[in-house]
């Protein structure tokens, strides 16, 4: 009987700290953005983020994401005169901020204004 106690009262131990070592982890931080008038342009060159390389990059409600789903060149010469390394343009956004990056499910550039 007593190791039948002392196995039952070890098994809830295990199981309780496994338990603990699972609910430790963080969940994914996410924000749905739909249609929404953003800047966009390179991350590094016109929000001075930090990066290895030239990446799309939008600004959401003032702070700079780096983009997943579109690349930089993707509308254009990035390094051209109205490129985004060198001018930060209007889009409208639809998509996913997920662990501090912007997931595009769609990038709609707009005219830019005279």
């Amino acid at each position: 009987m007593m190791k039948k106690l002392i196995f039952a009262l070890s098994l809830c131990v295990f199981s309780v700290a496994a338990n603990a070592q699972n609910s430790s982890q963080k969940p994914a931080t996410s924000k749905v953005i739909a249609k929404q008038v953003v800047d966009i342009a390179c991350g590094e060159c016109q929000f001075k983020m930090k990066g290895k390389d030239c990446e799309l990059a939008v600004k959401i409600d003032g702070k700079p994401y780096f983009v997943d789903g579109k690349g930089i060149d993707d509308f254009g010469d990035a390094h051209g005169e109205h490129g985004f390394c060198n001018a930060v343009s209007k889009a409208e956004v639809t998509g996913e901020i997920v662990n501090n990056r912007f997931k595009a499910k769609e990038i709609k550039l707009l005219p830019a204004k005279k």
